[in-house]
């Protein structure tokens, strides 16, 4: 049987079937690494995930393989020519092996996105010096993955020089007339593989939910996949849920400030940002080892929340959220999609019109993740970096200037500052590579993680900034906002559920004692500060923000947008939503591993949320594809 299908299969198409299989073989093995690497973010998965996943790499393949997929089977007498053989070989290799390294390099950038890679990642490597500061602690970190690169290369090579055409010679070669019908039938085949079917619209990343739940959609699609089709696409397209004035009834980012007179006018803000500062690591959030006694007992002074949640997973995502009440609801961050030069209302651009001095700082160097450039867009009237603080024996050799040092020299830089004054401050020690410089690291308490020592660095840090700044003259006339940018990568099963892995801690800080002491049991997103801070601070202005402030009758609720799915925090309740369907309604509240889809029995809560949640999309996406995110 084996034999006569020989036989009747042309020996071209025989050598493209076996070398496809050898490719669809070597992406299943990148896909199982990626599987094993990040096991705690893939706590649920079934069979029918595999074969979802073969059905994604095969619609890969057939969209980068299509030149060699035609080279392939033209008749086997031109096959013998050189630069047919050429063609072939570069056609094959370049796709292949740029498939299996995204492959592997999404295995370990994974866990700190808990995304596969999209056209972002190109903005991300040419934003500034970033990548080439990090290369070599990467390959440090994840030498065994270029080592399996290696061994696939040369697997791939070896084997398609076993599937050559002249290895596989049958004894009676096909005709002219069956090699061109074989042609003439393949080619539209895979075609239709490519395009993902007989669907009115080709496939996309998005339609992984409908082959698994939203949390697995990352093992399921590639990161070739992805990548391309995030290339050249418009981030956002218009969604017509409702009328205008239904949504407008449902939600309106229109807001108009509720001055508090709690504190004075012409208090100063500060708004601290710590890297990766995720509630796992937080003792007054985890009540087993704590990695931040000096945030612990400022919480205790401040006012805080239970449910901090952040609006994003990367750093890139938070600035545009916490300055300007803007998250990311998209696959591209806002600063690197379409709508970057939109006009927006940012809390330093409100602020600047009311006579505050405003300063972006952060250590980096500068035009990482164009920071300064945005920053100078939302209204900030100076930024300091690496560069501005001019003594690199203090640079870290990857991110920038060490937060021990920079931090208290920016309590100082902000005396400068003409009262009233914003700073925002954004730490960068505790990120990856994880550096602590080497007087420390027997001070700081090593975890079930890398990051634990580094978040206990960036807490040591932080109290230098806060025993500088109590000896400054503005210190007392000062709100402080203690805010995390995004949680950070995890080898926690717990932390790694939708339920978990935006929780942050947010929290206000009032040196007077003005304001309340206390920790709240409420939902408060990184899109609150903006709106929050204008009541805090008495400023009487009409301004555009997704999010409300604490002060408002609106509900406490909270959205963040992951691979094609929202995740809608509301009350106690987390609706999880894709493909325009509810998947699934969980109790965040409750901490498990896994938690019970209440679904069934909450249809009704399920759908009112909904209707909310849709009502934002529909209003966000309108908004930034048509530039009307100001009050006009």
């Amino acid at each position: 049987m084996r034999k006569k299908l020989r036989h009747a299969l042309p020996i071209t198409l025989q050598s493209l079937l076996l070398r496809i299989a050898i490719l669809l073989l070597l992406m299943t093995i990148t896909r199982i690494v990626f599987y094993c690497y990040n096991l705690d973010s893939f706590a649920h998965v079934r069979f029918t995930d595999w074969l979802a996943g073969i059905w994604f790499d095969l619609s890969t393949i057939g969209m980068v393989l299509m030149p060699f997929i035609v080279f392939s089977l033209i008749p086997e007498r031109w096959q013998r020519n050189l630069v047919v053989k050429s063609i072939k070989i570069i056609t094959f290799f370049i796709p292949a092996l740029l498939i299996v390294a995204l492959n592997l390099m999404d295995t370990a950038y994974y866990n700190f996105t808990l995304k596969r890679s999209t056209a972002d990642l190109f903005v991300i490597v040419s934003a500034g010096n970033d990548v080439g500061q990090l290369l070599t602690s990467f390959i440090a970190d994840y030498w065994f993955l270029i080592l399996l690169f290696i061994f696939g290369v040369y697997g791939l090579a070896k084997l398609y020089q076993r599937t050559s055409i002249k290895r596989l010679k049958n004894p009676t070669p096909s005709s002219l007339r069956k090699e061109l019908i074989v042609f003439a039938i393949v080619i539209p085949l895979f075609v239709l593989v490519g395009r993902g079917g007989l669907g009115l619209r080709p496939i996309s990343s998005i339609d992984a939910t409908l082959y698994t739940q939203p949390e697995n959609s990352a093992l399921v699609l590639n990161s070739a996949f992805t990548l391309l089709k995030s290339i050249g696409k418009d981030d956002l397209t218009e969604q017509h849920y409702f009328s205008e004035k239904q949504a407008e009834k449902l939600f309106n980012p229109i807001r108009v400030s509720q001055p508090q007179h709690i504190l004075p006018d012409g208090t100063n803000v500060m708004i601290i940002m710590l890297e990766s500062f995720g509630n796992e690591w937080v003792g007054k959030f985890n009540h087993s080892t704590s990695y931040t006694p000096f945030l612990d007992s400022l919480l205790d002074q401040s006012w805080y929340f239970e449910y901090g949640i952040s609006n994003g997973k990367k750093s890139i995502e938070a600035v545009p959220t916490i300055s300007a009440s803007m998250p990311t609801l998209m696959d591209n961050p806002y600063i690197s999609s379409a709508y970057c030069n939109n006009q927006i209302e940012s809390l330093p651009g409100i602020l600047k019109k009311h006579g505050y001095s405003t300063a972006f700082y952060h250590g980096a160097t500068n035009g990482s993740m164009r920071f300064n450039s945005f920053a100078s867009q939302l209204g900030y009237q100076e930024y300091f970096g690496r560069f501005e603080y001019n003594n690199d024996a203090h640079f870290d050799k990857t991110w920038g200037i060490l937060d021990e040092y920079f931090n208290p020299w920016t309590a100082k830089q902000l005396t400068k500052m003409k009262a009233p004054f914003m700073g925002n401050l954004f730490t960068l020690s505790s990120h990856h590579p994880y550096f602590v410089p080497e007087k420390w690291r027997s001070v700081v308490k090593k975890g079930p993680h890398p990051i634990a020592k580094s978040i206990h660095y960036g807490d040591i840090s932080l109290q230098k900034f806060f025993e500088q700044a109590e000896k400054e003259p503005w210190f007392k006339k000062t709100l402080f906002v203690l805010v995390a940018d995004h949680t950070p990568s995890s080898n926690s099963e717990l932390y790694n559920q939708r339920t978990e892995m935006y929780r942050i801690p947010i929290a206000f800080y009032d040196p007077s004692g003005k304001l309340p002491r206390k920790r709240e049991k409420v939902i408060f997103q990184q899109a609150d500060i903006m709106p929050t801070v204008l009541d805090l601070l008495n400023i009487k202005a009409k301004y555009y923000s997704i999010g409300n402030s604490y002060f408002s009758k609106e509900p406490r609720e909270a959205v963040t947008y992951l691979e094609g799915a929202y995740y809608y925090f509301r009350g106690d309740k987390l609706l999880i939503y894709s493909n325009d369907k509810i998947r699934s309604l969980v109790n965040f509240t409750i901490r498990t591993e896994n938690p019970q889809n209440l679904l069934p029995s909450h249809q009704e809560e399920a759908e009112k949320m909904a209707s909310r949640l849709k009502a934002i999309i529909q209003r966000y996406n309108h908004d930034l594809i048509h530039n009307q995110t100001v009050v006009r």
